[in-house]
């Protein structure tokens, strides 16, 4: 029965290399992404990844889970699913501070960063011109690290903090977490 879990999707990308990321569908992206690491483009698999591009920000493989229908994905694949999306930098796992994972969908090589509120859990993405110099230095440290021998390197930056009540101005914040204001 493995056969009545895969589509016949269209992957432009793989049949053209002319098509930029950019100009295709999001979908289309993740299964070329997909296709070009060998992996089979499956109901499940493209249920996954629908969801996740559903998402601003990342959710937790449960929440994930419970967007899902049953008849199209079980807890179980969605876990393995989110391991070998994982493994081809599709996706992104980042933590809480209690150590909860989370999932987002990665299509491009853009670092992202989050400041996550310890006290009410609300995950914001910080502004990419504001990280951008901490981005080149996990750039350099994942670079100085593979030239030393090691292979599969992999980097997880995220933030804690307090969100007081007299936080700073919107306008001050919106520079920070890429809002506006």
């Amino acid at each position: 029965m493995i056969a009545s879990t895969q589509t016949n999707h269209p992957l432009p990308a793989a049949r053209n290399n002319d098509v930029r990321p950019s100009s295709q569908p999001r979908i289309d992206v993740a299964c070329a992404r997909l296709k070009s690491a060998g992996l089979r483009i499956t109901q499940p698999r493209i249920a996954i990844l629908e969801a996740l591009l559903r998402q601003d920000e990342p959710i937790t493989i449960e929440q994930l889970h419970a967007g899902l229908t049953r008849a199209r994905c079980d807890l179980v694949t969605v876990y393995r699913c989110l391991a070998a999306f994982e493994e081809l930098g599709l996706v992104r796992r980042c933590f809480l501070h209690n150590g909860t994972a989370l999932f987002q969908i990665s299509l491009t090589d853009d670092a992202v960063f989050h400041v996550i509120n310890r006290q009410t859990g609300v995950i914001e993405t910080l502004d990419p011109s504001v990280t951008s110099e901490l981005a080149e230095a996990v750039e350099k440290m994942n670079s100085r690290l593979t030239e030393m021998g090691y292979e599969g390197v992999g980097t997880l930056v995220e933030f804690f903090a307090n969100k007081s009540a007299t936080a700073a101005p919107a306008r001050a914040q919106a520079s920070l977490v890429g809002v506006s204001a």
